[in-house]
């Protein structure tokens, strides 16, 4: 791997994009922020899709401990 030339967001497992994208909404709801539905995100603030990422992180981290830790 190079220093990330030619990197794709490619999922691992492409059936998660749909449970991806719920949650990205999820999340947007919860902070407040209303997602474009055309789907062009360069009317948004840098600072509203960088707060979604964020959240999305971190409840997918939450999970992954919740999932190792057996419940």
């Amino acid at each position: 791997m190079g220093t990330g030339s030619g990197r794709t967001n490619d999922l691992v497992v492409p059936q998660a994009s749909q449970a991806l994208e719920q949650l990205k909404f999820e999340v947007a709801q919860e902070l407040g922020i209303q997602i474009p539905q055309d789907g062009y995100y360069g009317h948004m603030a840098t600072r509203d899709t960088g707060a979604i990422g964020g959240h999305i992180t971190r409840r997918l981290v939450q999970i992954a401990e919740q999932t190792l830790a057996g419940r």
